[in-house]
């Protein structure tokens, strides 16, 4: 991953693009304006961005993704583990859970997720 970090408008824009890719440029245009409220200028100033960032592509005004949402989500959450809670897991996930009870069957989800990284397949 190469540490592609993305603003809330920029996610929420590469959201648009990752559910309906590939996509006509124009119809991204209208989605824009449609989900962010944005102008014409505003979608292709923001797509500009992302494709000379990587994170998107624009060939022959079919945009698509480069990087796929998974990998960017995965870098978010890492972004926020780190930043907000010095690298700890149990420290994030202590906070997010913040009193709410689990049920066995969501324990036992979260046993299996555990597990399957501590045997090193890292495919949750």
């Amino acid at each position: 991953m190469n540490h592609t970090r993305l603003a809330e408008g920029e996610y929420r824009f590469a959201c648009i693009v990752w559910e309906h890719e590939p996509l006509p440029s124009g119809r991204l245009v209208e989605l824009s304006q449609q989900e962010l409220g944005w102008k014409k200028s505003t979608t292709y100033t923001v797509l500009k961005k992302l494709v000379e960032r990587g994170v998107l592509r624009n060939e022959n005004a079919m945009v698509s993704a480069v990087i796929p949402k998974e990998d960017i989500l995965r870098e978010e959450s890492r972004a926020v583990v780190d930043r907000t809670f010095e690298g700890s897991l149990p420290s994030f996930l202590a906070h997010f859970m913040g009193g709410k009870t689990l049920s066995d069957a969501e324990a036992d989800e979260l046993k299996a997720v555990i597990d399957r990284f501590r045997e090193g397949d890292h495919h949750a």
